[in-house]
Order: structure tokens, then sequence, then C-alpha cells
């Protein structure tokens, strides 16, 4: 449970149909086993002491009894163990049967929850045998013992900031306004659901859309737990589809007629993040309810749950595709508008011939021809100087010519050394002031070209640059549309791969392919044999990490322990532990030193979860201190 995360289990034990001795064993053993793989809370199926599908037996005392008893036996087996359990039985109060959910902890029934919403339609007649339950809760004696009974009830964890758990049983989740909403509202981080849900053609796949939209629009962690095997089948079969999700992601699923346990650990530190972050969650419910207290271990679990080193590129090729169709047309339409409401014709994007300024190129021309403008209109403006190599100076070139745009050189080198005679700058001397004079000359050169054809200026810079600093202040920094503004550049790179796969011009694909083979680089430094000298990852770090760093820090809300517990998760056999904290302590200093650069950035548009425009998503002083952060990476030397 260190750092947010705790280790949930959802179990679908073989059970036997009106055999509550037999089932509590199973469950026992089930139990044994989830507790041995360091499950904190473990859920079992609706009505899994006697089997769902007992129809007219659920009214035999015998049957009841014997399920009341057998509770007590499955309590006794949570005595000393550091889990909460939920188990389903039918249980009478004052003359009505109940469907609910038997919360157990450390030996003890601390609560039961009825089912809210008992349905009477199609396959479906648990109306015959259960009463809604009531939402309020009330007193009920079990085993001598005063618990409360209700639907409104939350087992909120003393020792786990934030770990406060409610149930919904089943049709719950399918009616319009389940119980889970006013729980999460009330302060329930996770939902169990304990559900015997039949399969019928397709049905697991709009079981597996309610529980993952109903995580994420309750921002929670979601257990859902289904009968299986076991249960008969005169009329029905159950499949055991069980799902965990948090926050609109699936984590995790069992596949039909599997019955197996599934384990899987949820953030609850992430959702407290994302319910912080959103001002419009959190109207309380005026429901009463009752607050139940438990305790746990607070320990370090081994995660089962792993994480993508590129959070911001999805894994799966097609959907890759699909995200970044999408991104260019955000990026394009974000650009549309700006031609639309100014009525220009004209663009002005300086090439350099690599990634970034190459995928800036690529929205211009798209937007023109959405525009149904003259790619002529585009007017590339190739600048070399002291760092430019002719590798990137001919994929410039070639790539401008391909893509019928209008080419325009402008060597630099004299304007410049013109500027470092005026300001004595010693041209020997290849420091900071040496590389940014470039950067500026550079960046003047377009604007006066967009003023003299009445144009505006592309943006190339990426987000990655603006959370790193690493852009010249008025120089690269600055222009009069930044499309990159949003993308990062692990991502960068895959859309600029997606427009070679998919342009269906060899010409064009080959040059974009070399583009991508081109080390990432600002070219400011002289080339050493004709090669790139200054390779920017070798100065700031891999940009992969560092996009790891900032989706989690910034989306994630992650402190920096943390990042680094989950980064050596996600770059195992690729980067050792001193070189992600390496890059970690870089990141924070540079994150928070850069802000200022940030905090007047051109207007450009946000394409995803994560983004740094001073208008929108990250409102950060730019004379925040780093020391807390950087303190906490310190510690972790």
């Amino acid at each position: 449970m260190k750092h947010g995360f705790i280790k949930v289990a959802a179990v679908t034990p073989r059970i036997r149909v009106a055999d509550p001795s037999y089932n509590a064993g199973v469950i026992c053993e089930r139990l044994e086993e989830a507790y041995g793989m360091g499950a904190k809370v473990i859920v079992f199926p609706e009505l899994c002491l006697t089997g769902y599908t007992c129809g007219d037996l659920f009214m035999q005392s015998a049957l009841l009894d014997e399920a009341s008893e057998q509770l007590l036996a499955v309590a006794k087996a949570t005595e000393g163990k550091d889990a909460l359990v939920m188990v389903g039985l039918p249980m009478e109060r004052a003359g009505r049967l109940y469907n609910v959910a038997a919360v157990l902890w450390d030996g003890e029934v601390l609560g039961m929850v009825p089912k809210a919403n008992v349905p009477s339609y199609a396959e479906f007649y648990e109306g015959r045998h259960f009463a809604e339950g009531n939402r309020e809760p009330a007193e009920f004696t079990y085993n001598g013992k005063n618990i409360p009974f209700g639907t409104n009830i939350l087992f909120a964890c003393e020792n786990v900031q934030g770990l406060t758990v409610g149930c919904e049983i089943c049709e719950d989740l399918w009616v319009a306004n389940p119980p889970g909403t006013d729980h999460a509202l009330k302060g329930a981080t996770l939902i169990a659901n304990l559900s015997a849900s039949n399969e019928t053609i397709g049905k697991d796949e709009y079981r597996e859309l309610l529980v993952k939209s109903g995580s994420a629009r309750l921002i929670c962690g979601y257990i859902y737990t289904s009968a299986g095997e076991g249960e008969s089948t005169q009329d029905l079969v159950f499949g055991g589809h069980n799902l965990i999700a948090e926050n609109g992601t699936i984590l995790a699923q069992v596949k039909t007629f599997q019955c197996e346990t599934l384990y899987e650990d949820i953030d609850i530190q992430r959702i407290l993040s994302e319910r912080r972050r959103m001002g419009t969650f959190g109207k309380e419910p005026q429901a009463t309810y009752a607050m139940v207290p438990f305790t746990l271990r607070v320990e370090e679990t081994p995660l089962v749950r792993t994480f993508n080193s590129m959070p911001f590129v999805p894994s799966d090729e097609a959907m890759r595709n699909s995200r970044c169709e999408e991104i260019l047309s955000i990026q394009s339409y974000g650009l549309k508008k700006r031609y639309v409401h100014t009525g220009l014709k004209t663009a002005v994007v300086g090439l350099s011939g690599g990634l970034d300024s190459t995928l800036a190129l690529l929205v211009t021309v798209r937007t023109f021809d959405m525009l149904q403008l003259d790619r002529k209109g585009i007017i590339a403006v190739t600048m070399p100087c002291f760092g430019t190599t002719d590798r990137t100076y001919h994929n410039a070139c070639e790539l401008a010519r391909t893509l019928g745009v209008t080419l325009e050189e402008v060597d630099i080198k004299e304007a410049v050394d013109i500027h470092f005679r005026d300001i004595g700058q010693d041209p020997g001397n290849h420091d900071v002031t040496y590389e940014n004079a470039q950067a500026r000359e550079r960046t003047q050169v377009l604007m006066d070209i967009a003023n003299r054809e009445s144009g505006l200026v592309i943006g190339t810079g990426d987000m990655s640059e603006l959370a790193l600093g690493w852009a010249t202040y008025n120089g690269d920094h600055m222009s009069m549309y930044g499309v990159n503004a949003g993308v990062p550049k692990t991502l960068v790179r895959h859309l600029v791969k997606y427009y070679a796969d998919t342009c269906g011009i060899s010409q064009l694909s080959r040059v974009l392919g070399d583009v991508l083979d081109t080390p990432v680089s600002p070219e400011l430094l002289p080339p050493v044999d004709g090669e790139i000298a200054q390779k920017t990852e070798e100065l700031v770090g891999p940009y992969e990490l560092h996009d790891f760093f900032l989706y989690y820090m910034l989306r994630g809300g992650f402190p920096p322990a943390k990042i680094y517990r989950v980064a050596q998760m996600a770059f195992a056999g690729q980067y050792d532990k001193a070189v992600i904290l390496k890059w970690l302590k870089n990141f924070y200093k540079r994150f928070f030193a850069q802000q200022f650069k940030r905090s007047c950035l051109p207007d450009g548009p946000k394409v995803g979860s994560v983004a740094v425009s001073p208008r929108g998503d990250l409102r950060m002083p730019s004379d925040a201190s780093a020391s807390l952060w950087l303190a906490e990476v310190e510690k972790l030397q």
C-alpha cells in the first residue's frame, strides 16, 4: 500500500447450488490464496454462499439458516488476516428477505449491504424472493452483535489515506442512478460489485463498457466479481467475467468461462489526485450514511500492474494509428481556425530537417489542403548556420520540394557573425550566447518574412521541450501559432512515422524515414567530421524518460519517490536506477527553473490530457521553488 497502491482481488469460486457448507469451504480456500497473494480487498460474487440460482429454495428456512451459519465460518477465516472481504448471501431482516453483501474483517461482520435494485424482467425474477434494500442504514442484530444494514454504508480504512470502500450488487450498476454515485460523492474511492451476471451474446462487451464508464464517471477503482462455474445451467450460464477498473481504464479482466481469481493494484493516491483536479466533483449527497472503520497494515506489496514506458503513445498499433490521425486533425483544425479568422493565405515555417519542424510543416500542409489554399503559400525557410549538417539540410530541401511548398534559403552565418562583433562575442567561444544568437536570428528572419508576405510564423517546438525549457527564450520559443505545443516528443516521432506510412508517396516516405533516423539536435554547434555534434538527449536526458516523468507528475500527481518506483518498473532492462534518478533530478530542476518560458507561450492547441499552457492546464508561478521535490529526490540516492 506504499505510494497509495492497494492490491485487490475478484474471486469466482466453483460452488454447488444450495450447499452453503460446501461453498463456505471453497470460499475459505480461495481466501487463503488471495491472502497469500497480498490482496487487501477481496470480493466474492453475489449470493455465492448459496448460489444465485436457488430459485424458490430461497424461501426455505433450512437454506437461509445454513447460509447465515456458514457466514460465521467464513468470518472466522478472516480472523488475523489483513484484508477486507465481501461475500454474498441471502439474509432475512424484519420479515423480509434481502440479497446482501456481508463485509468481513478480522473475524467480524462489519455490516451488511443489501441490493438496492432488484430486477424482475427478462430472465430475472429476483423480486419473487427479495425486497429492495433500504438506503438509510438500520441497526441489525447478527450473531448477538448490532451492525449496520443498508445500502448507504461505507467502510473507511483509518490508516490508509483515502481508502474508503462502498458496495453495489449486480443490477445496481445497470440502472440509471447507481448507488455507487452517492457512494463516490460521499468519499468512496473503491467500489466493489458482487454480481451474478449470466452470459448472452455480446453481454461481456456491454458489461465491460459499464464497468469502464462507471469507474471513469465516479473517478474510482471498481472491482466487479461475477458468478461462474457451479451455478445451475437449467436456463442460464454464468461465465465468471471478473473486471478491475480505475478511472475509466480496465486494468485487468478474466475472460468468460475461466473462473479465475483476478488480482490488480488500485492507485488510491491517483484517484484522490484526479478528484482534486476536477472542480466539479464532490457535491456531497444529502443521503444519510454510516461510516464503518477498519485498519490494514501499511506495507509495500509487489505490484502486478504494469506501466507503459511511453504513456503518451498507445501500445496497440491500431489504436496508435487512430490516435495519430486524431492528433493531426486537432492540430490542423486549430491552425485552420486561425487562418479563417485572420483571412491570411501565407504560412512561414522554419524547416531544419528535424522531427519537430517536419511535423509542423506536415500539419501546415494538411491545413492548407483543408482550406483549399495553394501549397505555394507555405514558405519553408531553411537557415543554415555553424551547426547545420548536409544531412539535415538536404532533408529539409527535399521535404519542401516533395510537398510542393515554396522553399526559401537564408544563410544566417554572416548576420550572426556581425551580431557577435556588435556585442563583443568571441566566435570561438561556443557558450550559450553562441548558441542562442543563432536561434534568435532564425526567429527574426521568420518573423520578418511573415511580415513581408502577410503570413503567420508556425511554431515548431513540442511540449517536451517546453517542459524542460529546451528552447531559446524569444527564439524558437516564439511563434504566431505553435501547432506542436501540446505534443510530447515521444509522440512527435510516431506522428511523423504514421504520416510516412500512410501518405502513399514513396519519395516523401523515404525522406520522412531519414528524418526519423536523424539524432535529435538543435544543431547550434559545429559538426564533427560532418556529423551532428550536439545531441539533445545526451545533454538533457532521454526524452522517453522525461515524457514519463512529465505524464506522471502532471497527469497522475505522483510525488518523486512514486515516479522513481514506477519508472524502474517501466524501464527495467533499459535504464538502471542511477540513470533514472539522475535524469529525474534534472527534470525537476529544469521544469521549475524554466516555467518563465511557459508563462508566455504563443497560442497552440491542446491535444491530450497533459498540457503546459499558462492559459489552460498549468497555471504555475515562474518563481516557484523546486526544493520540496528535489529534497525528496535526494532521499532516493
